[in-house]
């Protein structure tokens, strides 16, 4: 995760943010609780909740191993969702240790961006006060494989 402390060029502030955001970033830190699962395995140093096109709120937190096996906050959120029948994402929240918001990783932009040719789309929280977001595209510009939705 990238810790994002401050608006990033191409944020928009909302001067009247929505409830929703306020939501995905409580729920995203109901679930963040740094645990130790064993010598080799850390889990919820990090959080993630999205919103999905037909309203529900799928959780997660990253798991850190010893080897690369470990997973993000994002990613696992996101099977949850996929797990639960659903792939479309509209909004998203990570919460970092210090429950400052971040931004996802390279890879857990590549595998949003995946999902759909709408995922560009996808608003990512950037400051609660404001309620400032990003939108993915904007994290992932000229993404390399935009044109394999029309094949």
């Amino acid at each position: 995760m990238l810790p994002c402390r401050r608006k990033p060029s191409g944020g928009r502030a909302n001067r009247n943010m929505e409830p929703i955001w306020e939501e995905l970033y409580r729920r995203a830190a109901a679930v963040r609780q740094e645990r130790r699962i064993s010598p080799f395995v850390e889990a919820g140093g990090v959080a993630a909740a999205l919103l999905t096109g037909a309203g529900n709120i799928y959780t997660g937190v990253c798991i850190d191993t010893a080897c690369s096996l470990g997973m993000c906050a994002e990613r696992n959120a996101i099977a949850n969702m996929i797990t639960n029948g659903e792939h479309d994402i509209r909004r998203l929240a990570v919460v970092m240790p210090d429950g400052q918001l971040g931004q996802p990783c390279g890879a857990c932009r590549e595998l949003m961006m995946q999902l759909g040719r709408d995922s560009g789309e996808i608003e990512i929280l950037t400051d609660l006060a404001s309620g400032a977001s990003v939108r993915l595209r904007e994290l992932c510009p000229d993404w390399w494989t935009e044109a394999r939705y029309d094949c």
